[in-house]
């Protein structure tokens, strides 16, 4: 059916621009014409650069936000040499060769990146071309992004796919693609960091090829990105400079981060297969009566009705509300999953008042589409219809009655277990695209942040005084704008725990700052040790979820022994303890596009070293997490950057750039704290405190506070602090007050 309802290629034109004819200087930069094409090339203020092909804007687009971009009045267009022409902006110049190859370059004239002439397929009976687009990169460039990749966050010579996908079951590094393809490429060379992104949902793949350097007077050969798509308009962005200021742009452009409630900053404990209320009861008590601390337990399917979205199952969980509000006495917070599919059946209210909306993918015919999910045969919700996005986002009132604080988006791929070609629904499918009308080739990729913007807004509208909280599985290039997401099904094994850590680090740098993987694995029964590793490394990172599939073994700390138990203790204790510090990433995170786990070369992208460093991270400004990835290790090696970093637990001091091998026992694993670094974190008595750690003899240092506001709208200051050596000790200042105003620990002095 599928493919007899999309139109056959049939005959194809091979096309490129041809020579240059003119061009046409406006705001922000200009068009350029060629024989066979034309590019518009705009710089938005602020220092983004836009340029689409064959007549293509900004806008609309799924992933901005808001409208298009004001130009940058001060760039302008302008004959180049070779009979081309450039952009001149502040912070780039792009320069259009007299065949369309396009350079960015550095105010100094370093090129950060040489695309060259596209190259289009288009059917001769019409319809939408395909396209190729190669460029290349510095020879020392090393490539990040493309979404969420397990085999990251370096993302090696090979090809990958942008078709987000359920890989079934579980996955791990050598998985391709996942959940969320993203056409986002980070690049960080020598000349500087750069992000591209094709604004492009259409199915397609990029492939990666490394540059090598030319041995004694040898030549380069420079990397190379050759995106290959099926369809959709060629356009464009790049933003460079420093990490922090590229991340800074991208959100700028695509929108700011959805700020967590700071609840759901603390630990979080799932399972597919509670069954009952008397389950999730005794799982939340097994925390309390041993001390651990807990934050939220997450209910999947299993407690629907038949597996019927927006539905309960009153035999095994009679009085939910009760149960939520229980638990919220205790501390604890319910979250729902939320499937997208809806059970086709005439009679069931939400198919009815579906029905009655137009909510429902159709087919060319007008005919629903309709896939196998849990309930059995289902059809979708068109969440790129805003009237659609209205409807569902008023059913979360629902789950709000039910006593639920958080919402799961899940299998919003969206995926059909009776597949159409590949696990999701045909290409032929119909959508709105928000009044531009177009099928599932355009609308697949962008289905899960379409539905993630109506649970959003929806849960806005309903509980205006709070801030929502909703991660999704799926999504697409500003999903942060409505939530986080999280690994999805990582394999339970060691490389299940390393690809946890690549996905948490590239999704950071394509704009999703909060992510978490599945503590312990999704499909299988870890060992202890792998469990108590996995576990270690969640503790350090934004979402901290504990969750397995119905099949695999349970995740409490306690069901793997004593040690592991006590071991588990101390990790929970500590990611208490640095709750202060998780609340002001989040706030930072919000304002800057900064995310909370960076890379190690975050600071230092031109340390050829940490750009190879893929086995720790920093989180934030002020530590160094090395997680342990490999069974039966007891100390690992760790990169560090330049400075003077202490380890946390020791105390003694390490000189960067360099490696240092550190002990990591099975009760912990190797944190450092950088010299001069000022984190706020939870004292023993409950109180906001500091923890400053001892600047290096003649430097200074500092950090930044955001205290908890609740769980409201309101913008909490940002609270500067200076830290310094004097004749008596350590100094701390705050920024224009007199007095810290605070309890300060000072650590780390007796190694200056």
């Amino acid at each position: 059916m599928d493919a007899a309802e999309l139109p056959a290629r049939g005959a194809e034109r091979a096309r490129v621009p041809g020579p240059v004819t003119g061009a046409e200087p406006r705001p922000g930069g200009g068009v350029v014409r060629f024989a066979r094409s034309e590019l518009e090339v705009v710089v938005a203020a602020g220092g983004p650069v836009f340029w689409g092909w064959d007549g293509a804007g900004p806008t609309p687009s799924y992933a901005l936000a808001g409208d298009r971009p004001e130009p940058d009045p001060r760039a302008v267009l302008e004959p180049d040499k070779d009979g081309g022409w450039q952009v001149v902006s502040e912070r780039l110049t792009v320069a259009v060769s007299r065949h369309g190859a396009v350079e960015v370059r550095t105010p100094g004239g370093v090129v950060l990146r040489r695309e060259l002439p596209p190259r289009w397929w288009e059917p001769a009976a019409g319809g939408p071309a395909r396209w190729v687009q190669p460029s290349e990169v510095p020879a020392d460039a090393r490539f990040f992004g493309l979404g969420g990749r397990a085999c990251g966050p370096r993302l090696r010579d090979g090809t990958y796919r942008l078709w987000n996908t359920d890989p079934r079951g579980g996955f791990e590094p050598g998985d391709d693609p996942l959940y969320i393809t993203m056409p986002v490429e980070v690049v960080v060379a020598d000349a500087g960091t750069h992000l591209m992104f094709y604004d492009n949902s259409w199915d397609g793949r990029v492939t990666l090829r490394e540059g090598e350097e030319g041995a004694g007077s040898g030549p380069d050969r420079p990397g190379t990105s050759e995106l290959r798509m099926e369809g959709g308009p060629l356009r464009c962005w790049v933003v460079a400079g420093t990490p922090a200021r590229v991340l800074r742009g991208w959100a700028a452009l695509t929108g700011a981060p959805a700020l967590p409630p700071s609840w759901a900053l603390g630990h979080h404990h799932a399972r597919w297969g509670f069954g009952s209320e008397r389950e999730v009861r005794r799982t939340a008590a097994g925390y309390r009566e041993r001390g651990l601390p807990l934050s939220a337990v997450h209910l999947d399917i299993d407690h629907y009705d038949e597996h019927q979205v927006f539905t309960v199952d009153r035999e095994r969980f009679p009085d939910l509300p009760g149960l939520a509000g229980e638990l919220r006495a205790q501390g604890v917070r319910l979250v729902s999953i939320v499937d997208p599919a809806v059970k086709a059946e005439p009679g069931r209210p939400l198919y009815d008042s579906g029905v009655a909306a137009g909510a429902f993918v159709r087919d060319a015919r007008g005919r629903e589409v309709r896939g196998v999910v849990w309930p059995g045969e289902c059809v979708y919700p068109d969440f790129t219809d805003p009237g659609v996005r209205g409807w569902w986002g008023r059913l979360y009132e629902e789950r709000l009655a039910q006593g639920f604080s958080g919402i799961w988006h899940d299998m919003n791929e969206p995926v059909s277990f009776a597949p159409f070609g590949d696990m999701t629904l045909p290409r032929s499918a119909r959508h709105a695209m928000d009044g531009a009308g177009g099928d599932h080739r355009e609308a697949h990729n962008v289905y899960g942040l379409a539905m993630a913007r109506a649970g959003y807004e929806g849960l806005c509208r309903l509980r205006p005084r709070e801030r929502p909280f909703l991660f999704s599985r799926s999504g697409w290039a500003g999903m942060q704008r409505y939530g986080g997401t999280w690994s999805g099904d990582v394999t339970t094994g060691w490389p299940g725990l390393r690809a946890s850590l690549s996905l948490v680090l590239g999704l950071g740098l394509c704009g999703v700052p909060y992510s978490g993987p599945d503590v312990g694995g999704f499909n299988g029964s870890p060992s202890p040790e792998l469990y108590l590793r996995w576990f270690q490394l969640g503790a350090y990172l934004p979402l901290f979820r504990t969750h397995a599939a119905i099949w695999a073994g349970r995740r409490e700390p306690w069901e793997f022994g004593p040690q592991v138990l006590e071991h588990a203790r101390a990790a929970l204790a500590e990611r208490e303890r640095l709750l202060p510090y998780f609340v002001t990433l989040s706030h930072l995170a919000r304002r800057t596009g900064a995310p909370y786990v960076r890379p190690v070369w975050w600071d230092a992208p031109e340390d050829r070293a940490l750009r190879d460093c893929e086995d720790a991270f920093l989180l934030g400004d002020a530590l160094l997490v090395a997680p342990v990835l490999e069974s039966g290790t007891d100390q690992r090696a760790v990169r560090l950057p330049r400075g003077r970093w202490y380890d946390t637990v020791t105390g003694e001091a390490h000189q960067g750039p360099g490696q240092v091998l550190l002990d990591a026992p099975l009760s912990r694993v190797p944190v450092l704290a950088r010299a001069g670094a000022v984190l706020p974190v939870r004292g023993e008595d409950g109180g906001l405190e500091l923890d400053v750690w001892a600047p290096a003899p003649g430097r200074t240092g500092g950090g930044l506070v955001v205290r908890d506001a609740g769980d409201g709208w309101e913008q909490p200051e940002i609270e500067r602090f200076t830290t310094r050596v004097g004749p008596a000790g350590v100094s701390v200042e705050r920024e224009g007050c007199a007095e810290v105003g605070l309890p300060v620990r000072v650590r780390g002095l007796q190694s200056s």
